[in-house]
């Protein structure tokens, strides 16, 4: 039974939380396009509830949410009246795929999911037969929340007396074009958590393993992203050239189609930009950990340096001193004098000397001109 309207307005005002639409919401939905050009609109948790209003109508919409993708879509797609064989083999691609069965068809196209750095490559299954579009889904993807809110309202800019097959076209470029404006607004989240992690790596405080993580996993995301617009182009451009039956052969609908292709390319420039800006940074950020990595071997250098010629110049005085204390050479108080000036030169001797080695061999920083 559908929920209350003025109810289920409160909640979303109050919460804005999909999560909780949903729960309150009916699994399945459907719009339908009379032949008089009037629309209809309905929910239900069972799937053949649809079936009989698809079948009396000039056009319909049916958007099902499963929890299990593989498992339950091919029992919806069969109550909606689908082959079996169209759902199998398209659910038998491990990405995007296109299938064409001359009287009906499926394309199965990606749905991208970001949190954070954690992207997830979902699929949408479009069916699609005379006067049917039917979408199967899982709650991970709600693409198509908005769009079910003004359902009725697209269906009305389509024309009553357009043929079966331009109907089907127009919501098919209209739900592909949803999914598409979702799957961009993921690539902001990716910008802002790049961002974010641009700021991370300014500070030299951060911990050196972690800055390596974050750097993977920023990489990942975006290639991750760029895999599933890649398998969008490819959906696209088989639908714009397969010629299937099910489509229309309207010059100006194919163009939207291709319209699409455009879209999806600019979107795919826009993320490799990205990944090239980000790059760049990464660069800048690895020179400043360089240079401060330089810096901190110069000064250690210099203080092996002057730890070098203070060494020398107590070792030496300090071996004199040990060898004339012995017994051997019986030294008197009278000879204080020139031990104590022997002890001193050699002690200025030894500092010279081994701090013009250490000059020599080039131990000592050159300072900068």
């Amino acid at each position: 039974m559908p929920l209350n309207n003025d109810l289920l307005h409160k909640i979303r005002r109050k919460h804005g939380d999909e999560k909780i639409i949903l729960s309150l919401e009916e699994k399945g939905f459907c719009v339908a396009q009379q032949k008089d050009g009037s629309t209809q609109e309905m929910e239900s948790r069972d799937v053949r509830d649809f079936l009989s209003r698809a079948e009396s109508c000039s056009v319909a919409w049916v958007d099902y949410i499963v929890d299990d993708f593989a498992a339950e879509s091919p029992g919806i797609a069969s109550a909606l009246g689908f082959s079996d064989q169209l759902v199998s083999t398209l659910l038998k691609n491990k990405r995007s795929g296109y299938e064409d069965l001359d009287t009906e068809m499926g394309v199965l196209i990606p749905a991208i999911i970001v949190n954070g750095f954690d992207v997830k490559v979902e699929y949408l299954l479009l069916l699609l037969r005379d006067g049917l579009v039917a979408t199967i889904h899982t709650t991970e993807v709600k693409r198509f929340f908005r769009l079910r809110r003004y359902a009725k309202i697209f269906m009305r800019k389509i024309k009553p007396n357009l043929p079966g097959k331009d109907k089907v076209t127009h919501i098919l470029v209209r739900i592909i074009d949803e999914n598409n404006a979702r799957n961009f607004d993921h690539l902001r989240e990716i910008e802002e958590n790049s961002d974010k992690l641009s700021a991370k790596l300014s500070d030299v405080k951060t911990p050196r393993e972690e800055i390596g993580k974050d750097i993977h996993l920023m990489k990942h995301a975006l290639i991750m992203y760029l895999n599933a617009l890649w398998e969008t182009v490819d959906v696209l451009n088989t639908l714009r050239y397969g010629d299937p039956e099910i489509l229309t052969d309207d010059p100006k609908l194919l163009l939207r189609l291709s319209g699409l292709v455009v879209e999806v390319n600019n979107q795919i420039g826009l993320a490799e930009h990205m990944s090239e800006v980000l790059a760049s940074g990464l660069e800048v950020m690895q020179s400043i950990y360089n240079n401060q990595l330089q810096i901190l071997n110069n000064k250690l250098a210099l203080l092996v340096a002057y730890l070098t010629v203070l060494g020398t110049a107590f070792l030496v005085p300090n071996t004199i001193a040990t060898a004339l204390g012995s017994s051997a050479f019986a030294l008197t108080p009278a000879d204080q004098p020139w031990y104590l000036a022997l002890l001193a030169g050699s002690t200025v001797l030894a500092t010279v000397g081994s701090y013009l080695w250490v000059l020599k061999m080039g131990l000592l920083p050159k300072k900068a001109d």
